[in-house]
């Protein structure tokens, strides 16, 4: 990377190439995550003026890039408390409740699951993610609940890592979906990438996305919406959100896929998402183990509400 405090000036010599792409290619030691990173904190000024990362250059723009002295990252252990489901030398089963953040990010570097593991698990967590997720095997969005595995050791998460890879890992979500889900059961078969349009979301993408399946079947039906249990045969970033939302029903409460005018009738701002069960084989024992949690009270309280809705 190059040092700190380092101003670059660059003449654009090229026309209609987004701001992002020609500045990576421009600065070879700046990948375009950095880059685009550096344009969104005001970082990048074409023409005196700040910037996105998608505008498009005109030849001979003047582009200033101020590189900041990078930040001494630093995450610190934090007594929060935890419902543990499971626990013993080799890993732990969390219920993580609906609006924790797993682990630290840009502007967010505490009160994440992340720092109160690192205060309960003390200096036992695996450190192949690296200072920001340690032991964090897999991932639950900031606003879903439910059951997620943290490995305490190198050896665990290798094992619990391969597992996931070769989709050997059950995870069985239940859900609130908007509207009446036709038939009882059902595949969802479509490739996800990022949207195009808007790079913190997902969608579905025939051509370059990647392969991604969930299957459902419906437990209850009320007036105007569907709990579902979802099964992942893959785990996609916002599978099962995009998945639902594809179809035609997305996850109540979702602010992202979701329809607003469900979401205001029935006064939620958070995704009616739960992950319920979670099975894999054992990495000290290669025992199957099945771990499953009770439905949040959030996420009743909404059920009783719908079953009322006339």
């Amino acid at each position: 990377m190059r040092s700190k405090n380092e101003i670059i000036k660059i003449i654009s010599d090229t026309a209609n190439e987004r701001l992002d792409s020609f500045l990576a290619a421009k600065i070879a030691d700046c990948s375009r995550t950095y880059i685009q990173r550096l344009i969104s904190e005001g970082h990048v000024l074409v023409n005196g003026e700040k910037a996105k990362s998608n505008l498009r250059l005109k030849k001979e723009d003047i582009v200033d890039i101020y590189i900041p002295e990078p930040v001494e990252l630093k995450i610190e252990a934090e007594d929060i408390s935890l419902q543990v489901v499971y626990e013993d030398d080799d890993l732990i089963i969390i219920n993580k409740p609906k609006g924790m953040v797993v682990h630290p990010a840009a502007g967010n570097f505490s009160h994440t699951l992340v720092n109160a593991l690192m205060s309960h698990c003390h200096e036992t967590l695996s450190d192949i993610n690296g200072i920001i997720r340690p032991g964090i095997v897999h991932r639950l969005d900031k606003d879903t609940s439910g059951l997620l595995v943290a490995a305490k050791n190198n050896k665990t998460h290798h094992s619990l890592s391969e597992q996931l890879k070769k989709h050997e890992i059950r995870r069985v979500y239940f859900a609130l979906a908007d509207g009446n889900i036709s038939p009882d059961k059902g595949r969802i078969e479509a490739p996800l990438g990022r949207d195009r349009n808007d790079r913190k979301k997902m969608a579905v993408d025939i051509t370059n996305g990647r392969h991604a399946v969930t299957h459902f079947t419906v437990i209850e039906r009320f007036m105007r919406a569907t709990l579902l249990r979802l099964e992942l045969e893959t785990g996609r970033t916002h599978q099962i959100r995009v998945h639902l939302a594809y179809i035609g029903h997305p996850v109540l409460g979702d602010e992202v896929y979701g329809r607003k005018t469900a979401n205001k009738r029935l006064g939620i701002k958070t995704q009616a998402l739960h992950a319920k069960k979670l099975g894999f084989a054992h990495p000290a024992t290669g025992k199957h183990v099945m771990f499953e949690t009770e439905l949040p009270e959030y996420f009743n309280e909404l059920a009783d509400r719908l079953r009322k809705e006339k």
